[in-house]
């Protein structure tokens, strides 16, 4: 199914020359803002946020009106046709319609490129259940390339809950890309990395470890990148009190840290990190949230700058397969087509809304 517009489903998407050189431009913007102050003057983003969002949200809207543009869209589901019954594909269409770019955050895996099919206008993925968070990535990438000046050869520890983590699951595919990269992933077995991400880094020749503990392995880090235990993504109270306060970091653990190390978290946080390493100066989870700007400044200009789509799906429809994800839009949205591709070997396919893995 071939697309008129160019969207950000998935950073994967596109070749690491375009992520740079969008890294780049938000670089340039970061050193002289008032060159892209009306840059899209005229122009309009819808905002459809089916969760609630501060940071995402407010930075999309913060970064339009700074270019020039306005703003319309919904904050709460309940206030809209969703709240009726109302479809990804009509609430897209419709908007899309209204709008010269559309941004989506959505609990569901897949809903994004879901919504890339019907969309009369360009889709940027903000965000889609535990899967998907291209934009974050733009934003850590481009706080790697100012703090530390490089995207490679780099040590990144990521703590906390990894299974659900959409930030850190969009963070190591393209962080992997970068030469000399290794990961360690922190958290218990319960919270592991998806195998499907772990496959991605060693496909692209870059190594990880899994240990249990922070403190062991936090003097070899360059980054660290912490992560809430996140509630909404367990299926009861009691699953998430079991995991809630195992990654805790404070003043004492950053003793054991390198003086150059530096610390980022996408936010909210809970109490993953103590409020008193805020005041030390490898603390960048703030400077990070405001570099986030600058960011999906660079991509509202470059993704608007795009003559011509590509395919929005790449895979085939197979008579009777459906994907076992129940997370999965396709399961939602009975409409979609269930779209998949092979992955590794002819007898294992890929949902490509979700990357679930199914043998057949």
């Amino acid at each position: 199914m071939q697309s008129e517009y160019q969207h950000l489903i998935d950073l994967s998407d596109y070749p690491v020359s375009w992520w740079t050189k969008l890294i780049d431009l938000g670089v340039e913007i970061k050193n002289d803002p008032p060159k892209y102050a009306h840059q899209c003057d005229g122009k309009i983003m819808a905002t459809l946020f089916y969760e609630p969002s501060t940071r995402t949200q407010m930075s999309f809207q913060t970064a339009m009106l700074r270019l020039g543009g306005r703003i319309i869209g919904f904050d709460n589901p309940a206030n809209s046709s969703v709240a009726k019954g109302e479809t990804i594909k009509d609430t897209t269409k419709i908007v899309s319609s209204y709008a010269d770019i559309l941004v989506m955050r959505h609990p569901v895996a897949g809903a994004a490129k879901a919504a890339s099919i019907s969309a009369d206008c360009p889709v940027i993925n903000a965000g889609d259940g535990g899967h998907l968070h291209p934009t974050q990535t733009l934003t850590d990438l481009l706080t790697l390339k100012i703090e530390k000046n490089t995207l490679c050869g780099l040590t990144i520890g990521l703590c906390g809950d990894l299974i659900n983590g959409r930030t850190v699951h969009s963070l190591c595919k393209a962080l992997s890309m970068f030469e000399g990269n290794r990961f360690i992933f922190i958290s218990t077995p319960e919270l592991r990395m998806p195998a499907y991400i772990k496959d991605i880094i060693t496909a692209n020749g870059s190594t990880f470890e899994e240990v249990d503990a922070l403190d062991e392995v936090i003097g070899s880090l360059d980054v660290l990148y912490m992560t809430r235990i996140q509630q909404e993504r367990f299926a009861s109270v009691e699953e998430y009190l079991a995991q809630k306060n195992t990654y805790v970091l404070d003043r004492k653990k950053m003793l054991l840290a390198k003086k150059d190390m530096i610390v980022l978290h996408p936010l909210p946080r809970v109490d993953e990190i103590k409020v008193e390493v805020d005041d030390d100066s490898r603390a960048m989870y703030f400077t990070q949230a405001k570099y986030g700007v600058y960011a999906r400044m660079a991509l509202i200009l470059t993704i608007l700058g795009e003559q011509g789509g590509s395919e929005t799906l790449k895979g085939k429809v197979y008579s009777g397969v459906r994907c076992d994800n129940p997370k999965c839009i396709t399961n939602h949205e009975e409409y979609l087509p269930k779209s998949f591709r092979f992955s590794g070997d002819e007898t294992l396919l890929e949902c490509e809304y979700c990357d679930e893995r199914k043998l057949i």
